[in-house]
């Protein structure tokens, strides 16, 4: 699965949740923060996901440090799955 998210649409830490529930489908259960973006991506998708975050540039600046922290969550589900030498898993690119 293919997830464009848009940093002109993601201002906030609740923007991002709101755009990644809405692409996975997940709206009726997902909890909206940084622990429950975790579970979801590390766990409860479908693999592969391939996460695409344009404009990333305009989130970083309206975001500042919660920017980081779902980039280091990010970054964390996908060496998990690489560490398990899965073929179908999940990756990330942030275009800024």
């Amino acid at each position: 699965m293919k997830i464009q998210i848009n940093g002109e649409m993601v201002k906030s830490e609740m923007d991002f949740h709101r755009e990644l529930a809405s692409a996975l489908g997940v709206e009726s259960f997902y909890g909206y923060n940084l622990d429950a973006l975790w579970d979801l991506l590390s766990s409860s998708v479908e693999r592969p996901i391939c996460l695409r975050w344009i404009n990333a540039s305009t989130s970083n600046r309206f975001m500042g440090r919660t920017y980081q922290d779902i980039i280091d969550i990010l970054e964390r589900v996908r060496i998990q799955d690489e560490r398990f030498g899965w073929a179908d898993k999940f990756t990330y690119t942030i275009d800024l």
